[in-house]
């Protein structure tokens, strides 16, 4: 397609802004894992910009070795895998049946200004924590899990998206015998990977990420998820550094051990993104065309 001048100007203009606003973002990434990787002694001296300075693994290799870091890890995983599955199941079992006309499903309309009061409304701290600690989740696993399975915004993408599909493609199920769940479990959803692998970037990152509800209904150290452990590990010396006597003869220190941590906190979510890449742009847009 032909473009004018005045469009090569503007797509020229907004590319170097893009860039030099990734360039931005990415200092501050490149500061920490240049951290990481540098000895004790040039992090001391300050002179870790954005390459590593005496390149050395020992700040990696005692971050790997502690075994609570890792029972952290497991259970951010095991709790983003399933929890991202449940808020998929939850989210296309609501809004598959809110994505119909009135005639077939009278009470849409009415759910759906439920559901948009629900994402601008948010619930007050106190009744909300209340609310959870009533149903039995306070110091309980779930609580990583159930308060995050569906969400108004998500659920608005899914059904705008669902609204897409052809009636007269329904129609020839419905005639052949198929049911309404068979029609969502066996023809919507595996038409619909790229609203899925949208939805479960969001609700994935939401789960990896969480850090208020934990901080909130968790008080077993041995349930603390990952974001929880990164912080005590930043705001607590005797934490990062228990089973340490000194670090006088370490190549490593508190600075390059919470660089580490960082980093090892943020790589399995960005490493999944190159996955999920493909379906992102086209199931966020599909899921805005139509309300």
């Amino acid at each position: 397609m032909f473009e004018s001048r005045s469009e090569k100007v503007f797509v020229t203009g907004i590319t170097v802004i893009l860039i030099l606003l990734s360039v931005i973002a990415l200092i501050p990434l490149l500061s920490v894992v240049s951290t990481s990787f540098s000895s004790k002694s040039a992090v001391d001296m300050n002179l870790v910009t954005l390459w590593p300075k005496q390149f050395t693994l020992d700040s990696w290799g005692y971050i790997i070795d502690r075994p609570d870091l890792w029972k952290s890890f497991f259970l951010t995983l095991v709790t983003t895998l399933t929890g991202t599955a449940l808020a998929l199941l939850m989210t296309a079992l609501l809004a598959y049946p809110l994505s119909k006309s009135k005639t077939e499903f009278r009470w849409g309309s009415v759910i759906m200004i439920g559901v948009v009061i629900a994402m601008i409304f948010k619930a007050p701290i106190v009744p909300y924590f209340l609310t959870v600690r009533g149903i039995g989740l306070y110091d309980h696993p779930f609580v990583l899990i159930i308060p995050h399975i569906l969400n108004p915004f998500n659920l608005i993408i899914m059904r705008t998206f669902f609204k897409q599909f052809s009636k007269e493609l329904e129609e020839a199920a419905f005639l052949e015998g198929c049911g309404y769940f068979r029609l969502l479990f066996q023809m919507v959803l595996p038409l619909s990977k790229a609203v899925l692998a949208t939805l479960a970037l969001f609700y994935g990152v939401v789960l990896w990420n969480q850090f208020q509800h934990p901080l909130f209904f968790l008080q077993n150290p041995d349930l603390f998820p990952l974001q929880i452990k990164i912080r005590q590990f930043i705001t607590d010396d005797n934490v990062i550094l228990s089973g340490v006597t000194s670090t006088f003869n370490l190549n490593y220190n508190e600075r390059t051990l919470r660089a580490a941590t960082v980093i090892f906190a943020i790589v399995p979510i960005v490493l999944v993104y190159p996955f999920l890449q493909k379906y992102f742009v086209k199931g966020a847009m599909i899921g805005s065309v139509k309300g």
